[in-house]
């Protein structure tokens, strides 16, 4: 028998061994790799260390202890040097039922992927299932909010990572890409994934050639949960209330056609300019704002023999939610004059249908197979009216947009993945995806109105056909992704190993748009007008007498474009342990790039094909330094690049209430220049203290930005030679203190992160380069979206009350700075987003073993979100309002 100390080991299995009820560490606990003569036993902190033959594989840890019931975890050595295994053992006693057991083993996973980061070679930030729940957090977007160094833009699922946004991020699901299902994003909206489905999320903020080369940002990576049990089955139910809404309970209004359930089924009417034949009515519809939540999950193991076994889980959420704002919204000129200053009001209404399966088939302890499907039907409605100025139209302060819109988003994903040991030192893993994603605006509706001083009532105004439109949006992508790796381990002593892999990624997209403008001669201008009563006027009696008529951007024909893009990289990667403290990993991807996009839209009806095609080179390092046990020293360096986004580069005209964005045919990609350095100490198991110092080079970077034309459009252009992102992290975890013999603690965890972003802004480059024009306000700027300051914060308290019950409370706060929204242009100053902080409060009590309730409270500071434009004189604020406190309240029950 071997029995194993702490310290010198280069291979094997490391571990805490917890009591389930009490989350105290066991000491003297006896550890058995079955079938081996390999054991140990815990020390004083629960913790063993034990080494094993250089042989990767999968492993099955045996835990004994009188007076417990004996556990039996199984482990796999594939891909690491040491594999950290929490083990939980149960009290023969218990009265506990497996699903309450294998929650609480479930807890245990925060511990795990702390050492999971201390002993991994990359440099890989992970929140998992307990920290979400903890938080209250309730999807991706907002797990990612709570980690140091990333923000979001609120009411959006915008996420930045270090200052940059959506183009220099990337997005996948358990490893593979993932399309997004916004024509104007590069990502997914990650709001989409609620924490039913997650088991942890990871950004990788250093780049390694595993990964897509175009990065800057991040890479965020989302895991679905899996299970492995002898079953369990949950049911929950909720619902929450936003103060905002409470005020409009009996005075609420969305427009007519969507359905609560968020799934629609209409889009263009037969003969859109020939009559008027639309679906809906554009009254505005009186609607009672209840909403709430309901889920079931479930999973369960099947033995199939003495190495195979089958899991499966699943789980099925409809959510749904209500959000009301009232504010200022304003346009101005470079001398604050007024373009529009309007007050906004917007009712809004979002829901989320959630479906997934995986199912993971062990054959034998070489050879594992899983397939993942996944369902998302997203649906957001909003119905927005300004009213107030508008130039040229309604100088008189009396003017209307009504503005509705809804927008439909359904994903499927499915993936079928392998991992298989083909021999003492060669594995291999695959993995294949087929996804496809639909998004439609079906039926896009504005009004433009105002009292007329004249007639002395409300009439429809006009200065251009679009002023009163409907507008339909459809976009279909479909993506194949394929990823091999095969990994080759170098000698009998642990000195590394060999990577050789590909990824394969070919994605096609179809966008159509078509609107349909009514004209309405000066006789219609001259009709009263109720704004809730549009439909007196916008039927098909005074259509066929001529009271308006209605046409498109260009004759009958929709606005399309279609993109492609083919990437097809190779790589190598070299894991060396060099030193006994010091291992290195070096790599190269070379990346074949194909993007092609045809359009045809009323800039450019010729359909021309524009396409680019790129080869790239891109090296990558990564040093781990081992100070001692508990700290470790890190460096990354790396080249990427950034790709532009296929609308971003489509001749195509979108517009919005106060902007319009046109597509650059001349956008490139940009070149990254990526540096890390980072310490962290890991005091304990659950506690951690990390210092990261980062910095960016971009060569030619993208920004949107206003041109110079008669309407200000927006586009997306290269505009300077360099941009730089630089700055520092600061995160911890620490156990405060725990009191009545271990059930009770305070722990207190957050992040910080400080950063500068600059980047040279030229118009020369720009009129060089494009067919378009600048007039910039300055010559250098910093990046939109990002915020020189950012911080996270909770503060936890837990307490367990017998062994059914169990309490954790947890205050939460969130500040960001002053960001740049967007670059001045016209002697027009920068648009600013002011900082603000948020404070949440999050109460999870288990009353029973089968019974639990979740209780939130969140955005209780309720804070002002403005928008300013800086210009020379004096800031001026162009938008403005509050979201409200939102309250919730949940109920689970475990059958």
């Amino acid at each position: 028998m071997q029995v194993s100390g702490v310290k010198g080991q280069q291979f094997g299995v490391k571990g805490k061994v917890l009591d389930l009820e009490t989350y105290q560490p066991i000491s003297g606990v006896s550890i058995k790799i079955a079938n081996t003569q390999y054991a140990t036993s815990t020390d004083n902190a629960g913790e063993f260390s034990l080494t094993l033959p250089e042989k990767p594989g999968e492993y099955v840890l045996v835990s004994t202890f009188v007076g417990y019931n004996t556990d039996s975890t199984a482990f796999n050595l594939e891909q690491k040097t040491w594999e950290f295994v929490p083990v939980v053992l149960v009290n023969a006693n218990s009265t506990l039922e497996e699903v309450v057991i294998t929650r609480r083993k479930e807890r245990a996973s925060e511990i795990a992927l702390l050492e999971e980061r201390k002993l991994s070679n990359l440099m890989v930030e992970k929140i998992g299932a307990q920290e979400l729940s903890r938080k209250g957090v309730g999807d991706a977007a907002s797990a990612l909010a709570k980690m140091s160094g990333v923000s979001r833009i609120e009411g959006t699922s915008q996420v930045y990572v270090r200052g940059l946004g959506d183009r220099y991020n990337t997005t996948s699901f358990n490893g593979l890409p993932i399309p997004s299902n916004d024509p104007e994003r590069k990502n997914i909206d990650l709001d989409l994934f609620t924490t039913d489905i997650v088991e942890y999320v990871a950004v990788d903020k250093v780049y390694s050639n595993y990964m897509s080369g175009d990065f800057a940002g991040g890479n965020v990576d989302i895991a679905s949960k899996r299970y492995s049990g002898d079953g369990m089955l949950e049911v929950n139910i909720g619902s929450s209330m936003n103060t905002n809404v409470l005020g409009k309970w009996n005075n609420f209004y969305l427009q007519q056609g969507p359905t609560r359930s968020g799934f629609v089924n209409y889009g263009v009417p037969n003969d859109p300019l020939g009559g008027y034949n639309f679906e809906n009515s554009l009254n505005p519809k009186k609607q009672t704002p209840i909403w709430g939540n309901i889920g079931l999950r479930g999973g369960k193991s099947f033995y199939l023999g003495k190495d195979s076994r089958l899991n499966l889980f699943a789980v099925a959420n409809y959510t749904s939610d209500y959000n009301y704002r009232e504010g200022v919204n304003r346009e101005l000129s470079a001398g604050g004059n007024r373009i529009k200053d309007l007050d906004q009001i917007r009712y809004g209404y979002v829901t989320n249908t959630t479906g997934m399966l995986n199912a993971e088939y062990v054959l034998n302890p070489n050879h594992k197979f899983s397939y993942n499907f996944l369902f998302i039907n997203s649906s957001d409605q909003s119905a927005d009216s300004y009213s107030g100025f508008i130039r040229d139209m309604a100088e008189n302060g009396q003017g209307i947009i009504q503005r509705n819109t809804f927008r439909q988003s359904k994903l499927f994903v499915n993936q079928i993945l392998g991992d298989h040991m083909l021999s003492e030192k060669i594995d291999l893993d695959w993995g294949l995806s087929y996804n496809n994603v639909t998004s439609d605006m079906p039926d896009r509706t504005q009004n433009t109105m105002g009292i007329n001083d004249q007639l002395g009532y409300r009439v429809l105004l006009q200065n251009q056909p679009a002023d009163n439109h409907r507008y339909f949006q459809n976009l279909t992508e479909t993506e194949v992704a394929f990823n091999v790796a095969a990994h080759y381990k170098l000698g009998d002593n642990d000195q590394g190993r060999i990577s050789l892999g590909y990824n394969g990624k070919i994605k096609e997209r179809d966008f159509e748009d078509f609107q349909v403008n009514f004209r309405i001669p000066s006789l219609g201008r001259q009709q009263r007008i109720d704004p809730n009563d549009l439909d007196a006027f916008f039927n098909s009696d005074n259509f066929n007498q001529g009271v308006f008529r209605s046409e498109g951007f260009t004759l009958d024909l929709p606005q399309t474009y279609q993109g492609k893009q083919d990437i097809h990289a190779f790589f190598a990667n070299g894991e060396l342990k060099l030193t006994d403290r010091l291992t290195g990993m070096i790599g190269l991807r070379y990346e074949n790039i194909t993007q092609t996009i045809d359009y045809a839209t009323v800039l450019d009806r010729s359909g021309r094909p524009n396409t680019f095609k790129r080869n790239s080179l891109l090296p990558n390092l990564i040093l781990k330094y081992e100070l001692n046990e508990k700290q470790n020293l890190r460096l990354g360096a790396s080249k990427t690049y950034t790709l532009p986004q296929f609308k971003e580069r489509a001749y195509f005209r979108y517009i919005d209430v106060t902007e319009t964005r046109v597509g650059n045919p001349d956008l490139y990609p940009s070149q990254d220049y990526n540096l890390d350095i980072r310490w962290e100490m890991f005091p304990r198991a659950s506690e951690l203290l990390s210092v990261t110092l980062f910095g960016k080079y971009i060569v030619d970077p993208m920004n949107e930005i206003t041109f110079a034309s008669s309407s200000n459009d927006v586009s997306y252009m290269n505009t300077g030679d360099w941009g730089m992102v630089y700055g520092a992290e600061v995160e911890i975890k620490k156990d405060l203190f725990a009191f009545d013999n271990g059930d009770s603690k305070l722990s207190v965890g957050g992040n910080v992160a400080y950063m500068k972003t600059d980047q040279e802004l030229s118009a020369e480059k720009v009129r060089n380069e494009t067919i378009y024009n600048l007039n910039l306000t300055d010559d250098r700027a910093g990046f939109t979206g990002a915020s020189d300051f950012l911080m996270n914060a909770d503060l936890s308290f837990t307490r367990k009350w017998n062994n059914e019950s169990d309490i954790v409370a947890t205050v939460l706060y969130n500040h960001f700075s002053d960001r740049l929204y967007a670059l001045g242009t016209e002697g027009k100053g920068n648009q600013i987003d002011r900082g603000v902080g948020t404070l949440d409060f999050i109460l999870k009590y288990k009353i029973s073993r089968k019974f639990g309730v979740d209780l939130g409270a969140r955005n209780l500071l309720d804070p002002t979100y403005e928008r300013i434009q800086d210009n020379t004189d004096a800031p001026v604020t162009i938008l403005s309002y509050k979201r409200g406190a939102r309250f919730s309240l949940g109920f689970k029950y475990n059958l």
